[in-house]
């Protein structure tokens, strides 16, 4: 069975941008700061993965879990050593901000240091360029991660959905997403809550860092390079939705796969050199007729009206 690259590359990223911006959204929705550091747990999912794979030998679907720790507890880390302190003591939003930024400037620094030690200590000689394609498995000559990244994506929809709608956590991480305060009086432990939805959105940029070489190079700077389009993903869908995380990534990583390729067929091949610019041009655009997000979209009156317009011009 033969199936076109691009359709290939394009479910895959779609995949992994919707995994990407969850975890972003879940940020956001719990300290209202955006955190322009959440590429730092991609990358450290993609040495997570790289070190794992090549010293030993496990594919990056047996060592996805160790990723997931990994950016879990650096995003925790972050949470109640940085975020936490500085908003106690009465920082101003722009000032999380630039505070996620410091660290991502830190952690941009110590992954180049890990490159470095794997480069010349250990003579791993592509440490800043981390490409494994054939740790991935195959189907009938289809990349594995064609179906395991969207499965993957589709299971986690229904833990996060049986997770927020039928267990009492979910109703506390509700509760203390639409009033902290109010959630804080009945009785409602905010900060563990909090604790814990950082801890799965480190822990899914994780994930995704570690399946991203098995599509695309990656690099101590990819998360920082990711962080525009995992935006895009949150806006697109609405930055107070997880599900509309999902349709936002969705959308980034369709048109990102997409619109170069169907682009450069009509203006030329320049085009693609601006693939980069994609996700933002795809925002941009929603929010033009969509400021609050996808999600926010009462579909069903939208399509009743459309129905009555036609009829009407009948």
């Amino acid at each position: 069975m033969a199936l076109d690259q691009v359709l290939v590359s394009t479910v895959i990223f779609a995949s992994l941008y919707s995994l990407m911006s969850i975890g972003l959204t879940l940020t956001y929705m719990t300290t209202k700061v955006p955190n322009f550091a959440h590429g730092t747990f991609i990358t450290l999912g993609i040495y997570m993965g790289y070190t794992a794979f090549h010293f030993w030998g496990l594919s990056p679907y047996i060592s996805s879990p160790f990723s997931f720790l990994l950016g879990g507890a650096v995003a925790v880390g972050m949470y109640l050593l940085v975020l936490r302190p500085l908003s106690a003591r009465g920082v101003s939003l722009v000032g999380l901000m630039i505070a996620t930024f410091a660290v991502d400037t830190i952690f941009l620094g110590i992954v180049n240091v890990y490159a470095g030690i794997l480069a010349n200590t250990y003579h791993v000689g592509n440490s800043l360029t981390i490409i494994y394609f054939i740790a991935d498995f195959t189907i009938d000559g289809i990349k594995g991660l064609f179906v395991a990244a969207p499965a993957f994506l589709a299971a986690l929809a229904v833990g996060l959905y049986l997770l927020l709608m039928r267990t009492k956590f979910g109703v506390a991480m509700r509760a203390a997403v639409e009033n902290a305060d109010l959630a804080g009086i009945l009785g409602i432990n905010v900060q563990r809550v909090y604790v814990v939805s950082w801890f799965l959105a480190g822990g899914l940029g994780g994930v995704a860092g570690s399946f991203l070489p098995m599509i695309a190079a990656g690099s101590p700077s990819t998360g920082s390079q990711l962080i525009v389009a995992i935006f895009a993903g949150s806006i697109v869908g609405g930055l107070n939705s997880i599900f509309g995380a999902i349709v936002g990534g969705s959308v980034v990583g369709i048109a990102g796969g997409l619109l170069p390729t169907e682009l450069a067929m009509v203006f030329g091949s320049w085009v693609t050199s601006y693939s980069s610019v994609m996700p933002v041009l795809v925002m941009v655009v929603a929010l033009l007729f969509v400021p609050k997000g996808l999600t926010t979209v009462n579909w069903r009156r939208l399509l009743r009206t459309e129905k009555k317009v036609e009829r009407a011009s009948v």
